[in-house]
């Protein structure tokens, strides 16, 4: 009987499990791709990516390209984008996209319709990463809630983030608009990290973060004078 009951807990907890993975959360390479967020784990030891949700917007065996989501500055973006019309939005913040090449600029756009020169990365949500672009999406825009501009991006080269993932540096999740665009970026992390530990702990499976993991450091955020569009053409 004592068999059967802990047979049956077993069967139970690991359905648990399987539902939270379920839920949106997954640590498998497999998974990874255009579209997907990575939330880092509260382990990841490089203070650049800790408490971080990125979106990725290119992934393939050669490495992958991804924007911080969740790392508003205070710095708006006339001030900023100097040589660009910025039309009504010129009081709209930036973000730090990541601290590789922080004198990029890429935007991400939502938007029913695919604009000219923009890659498609959700349902609705597309990647600009021409300056004639931008000035047509500012144009356009109605404020953060379809339209946010960043510097830098995250960059892992061939194989790195896959072993970032086995150490546990990583959660996946399916991203959307609606996290992409998040009225409160600040605490986005902060929600989707507590969701998952929680959905976890009910199913009685650990984090499986190594508290230990870490990657190399990159440049610090900061805000660069001079900027420049060189993902022209390569999205």
């Amino acid at each position: 009987m004592r068999s059967l009951w802990t047979s049956l807990a077993i069967t139970v907890a690991a359905a648990l499990f399987a539902a939270a993975i379920a839920w949106g959360q997954s640590t498998s390479s497999g998974d990874l791709g255009v579209g997907k967020l990575l939330i880092s784990s509260r382990g990841l030891g490089d203070p650049n990516f800790a408490e971080s949700v990125v979106l990725l917007i290119q992934y393939d065996q050669h490495g992958a390209v991804g924007l911080m989501i969740n790392r508003r500055t205070e710095a708006t973006i006339s001030r900023v984008l100097k040589d660009v019309d910025t039309a009504k939005r010129g009081a709209d913040q930036v973000y730090i996209g990541g601290p590789v090449e922080l004198d990029v600029v890429l935007a991400l756009l939502k938007s029913q319709k695919k604009p000219d020169e923009a890659a498609s990365v959700l349902n609705d949500v597309y990647v600009v990463s021409t300056k004639p672009s931008l000035e047509k999406a500012l144009s356009a825009s109605s404020g953060a809630g379809d339209l946010r501009v960043y510097l830098g991006y995250c960059g892992w080269g061939g194989g790195q983030l896959e072993n970032e993932l086995r150490l546990g540096g990583w959660w996946i999740f399916s991203g959307d608009a609606a996290q992409v665009f998040d009225p409160h970026p600040d605490t986005l992390w902060s929600r989707l990290i507590t969701r998952t530990e929680q959905e976890i702990a009910q199913a009685g499976g650990g984090t499986g973060f190594d508290s230990g993991t870490t990657r190399d450091s990159l440049i610090p955020p900061q805000v660069p004078g001079n900027l420049s569009f060189p993902f022209e053409g390569r999205l």
